[in-house]
């Protein structure tokens, strides 16, 4: 397992009975978590001291319970900066355990010795992007929703990062990529971070199960003579790390060599010294 340790602003204190005790900066916030299947005593006294708790509905969704919460905050990873807000269905704007991908990517990227541009599929509120463009890459980020890459650009500017050769793209990222196709553009380094079901800017339905084999076909034809890396990452429960590795191997491993390894991503827990299994990445690299 891949485990995203670097963290200082960011903890997993306990998880028990479905739900996660987390700190995110000064302010600790209570979330279900469908991993968390075991029942273990809550002794932190922080379990009923949370900012925030998370209820989620027998129905289907959920609401947040705020205990004086701001309603936004920010929290630091090494030199990069997150603007974080509760927002719908528990999440925060923000993936921690991803960090350990752009320790990953990061390091590939300053030490390429030459310029590397970057295209980031479903990017979110930017956690790659700034990872990567921090790192020294010019970076391509796009994502169907024009609040997400407004997000984003916030990160940026919170990072000191806006001045950055970023584009961001509003679209939806299936047919984005293939108008790069018919423009001839290439890039060093591909990320994604593909939701399990979403809806495009104009009702397009995204299935993972349907089309993430096929967008990476596609990607592949977008990947210059010599690429540097390809990141693709999974919170899908039945898409197994081994799948990743598969269509990974036959399309970018078959046409440029290099090789494909795919891991569980996870996050430690203070309290018991367990890691937290938080989905799974697929990783390809030169050789």
């Amino acid at each position: 397992m891949w485990i995203a340790d670097g963290w200082k602003d960011y903890e997993v204190i306990d998880c028990s009975k479905g739900e996660k005790l987390e700190r995110w900066g000064k302010y600790i916030l209570v979330r279900p978590d469908p991993q968390v299947i075991w029942d273990t005593p809550r002794s932190d006294g922080r379990w009923k001291k949370m900012n925030g708790h998370y209820h989620r509905s027998a129905k289907g969704g959920g609401e947040w319970e705020f205990f004086q919460l701001p309603e936004q905050w920010t929290i630091h990873y090494k030199e990069l900066t997150f603007n974080l807000k509760p927002f719908s269905f528990k999440h925060t704007g923000l993936f921690p355990e991803q960090a350990v991908n752009w320790d990953w990517f990061g390091d590939k990227i300053r030490h390429a010795g030459r310029p590397v541009k970057v295209l980031n599929l479903f990017a979110y509120t930017g956690g790659a992007t700034l990872a990567a463009a921090s790192a020294g890459a010019a970076v391509t980020h796009v994502d169907a929703s024009k609040g997400m890459v407004g997000w984003a650009r916030e990160n940026a500017r919170s990072s000191g990062l806006e001045e950055k050769p970023i584009r961001w793209i509003v679209d939806d990222c299936m047919k984005f990529v293939e108008r790069e196709i018919r423009r001839g553009n290439h890039y060093d380094a591909i990320i994604m971070d593909p939701p399990s079901y979403g809806r495009g800017p104009k009702g397009e339905i995204w299935k993972i199960e349907d089309a993430i084999h096929p967008l990476i076909r596609l990607c592949a034809q977008l990947l210059s003579d010599k690429p540097l890396f390809f990141l693709i990452n999974s919170y899908t429960t039945g898409l197994a790390p081994a799948v990743l590795s598969y269509m990974i191997g036959t399309e970018i491993c078959s046409r440029f060599g290099g090789k494909a390894v795919s891991e569980e991503i996870g996050l430690p827990v203070t309290s018991t010294g367990l890691i937290l299994p938080c989905g799974a990445s697929g990783r390809w690299e030169a050789v």
